[in-house]
């Protein structure tokens, strides 16, 4: 483990909003456990293990019903973690791969079988190396008959320059975390409103809700300053927003959430009981469950 690592919350608050029933933790990763499953060695950080066991165990205690996990990057192209979580899920988790171009039809078939949906294309250099978009491209038209669609993850200055390569793709495109807005810019502003213009113009394009403690200046543990973006989102585009902890939290620097708290947020930029429905249950079940 990196000497700077932080490990997860070990004894997260139970959450005072109780999710209704059937909502979906529709993004999260597992880590390992490293004895089982290496990580990969052109990774570029080591965290703590963190097991399906214990992804399972944290899912329950917050009142959650299934998981959507996103391959981790310190896994790289190896899916085996993953596909392992889903196959002992009891069919109560789907997952978001990473692939390269040479995968094979066989080992998507396999992966679809297992519960995959998707898979993630990561522009964070700090993250991943960088992949050519003609590649990304490839794979995306490669998974579109099965219906996956792609995760996109950027940074919100990156925006104008991937716009154009987000649009063409032949797939639902999900952006996570709202692209990484600077919420120390008016929620009216101009990055933002770029953001929301994607969405408004391309309604293939999905966003979640997630990771204030990733976005917030003013910290925990209500993440204020996140929350007018995420209402925001979640209120104009209601049937295409997803929510999810991000546990365990990879490359937290500043401080661990705690996943109690993460979830009281949910109230608060999806204030009605019907956009907690839609928001939790069912566009993550029309998105991950319907095929």
């Amino acid at each position: 483990m990196d000497a700077d690592w932080l490990c997860f919350h070990p004894n997260p608050t139970k959450p005072r909003f109780v999710p209704p029933p059937g909502a979906v933790d529709a993004h999260c990763h597992v880590f390992g456990p490293a004895a089982e499953f290496p990580f990969a060695p052109e990774r570029k950080y080591t965290p703590c293990d963190a097991s399906k066991a214990q992804l399972f165990a944290l899912r329950d205690f917050l009142g959650f019903s299934r998981n959507v996990i996103v391959q981790a990057t310190c896994h790289g192209n190896d899916n085996r973690a993953l596909v392992d979580a889903l196959v002992h899920s009891g069919g109560r988790a789907r997952g978001v791969a990473s692939v390269s171009r040479d995968v094979t039809d066989a080992e998507l078939s396999a992966m679809h079988a297992a519960g995959v949906r998707g898979v993630r294309f990561n522009f964070l250099r700090r993250l991943v190396d960088f992949t050519p978009r003609p590649v990304l491209a490839e794979i995306a038209a490669r998974v579109a008959p099965l219906r996956w669609h792609v995760v996109v993850y950027f940074e919100a200055q990156d925006l104008p320059e991937l716009a154009d390569f987000f649009t063409s793709l032949p797939t639902t495109v999900v952006v996570d975390h709202m692209g990484r807005p600077d919420v120390g810019q008016p929620v009216d502003g101009p990055e933002f409103g770029a953001f929301l213009r994607l969405l408004d113009e391309h309604p293939n394009i999905w966003s979640k809700v997630s990771c204030p403690e990733r976005l917030s200046k003013s910290g925990p543990p209500g993440y204020d300053d996140v929350v007018p973006f995420a209402r925001r989102v979640v209120e104009r585009f209601p049937d295409r927003v997803l929510w999810g902890t991000d546990w365990p939290h990879p490359n937290m620097k500043g401080h661990m959430p705690d996943d109690g708290h993460l979830v009281d947020v949910i109230p608060r930029i999806a204030p009605t009981a019907g956009l907690q429905r839609r928001l939790l249950v069912d566009n993550p079940m029309r998105l991950y469950w319907s095929h």
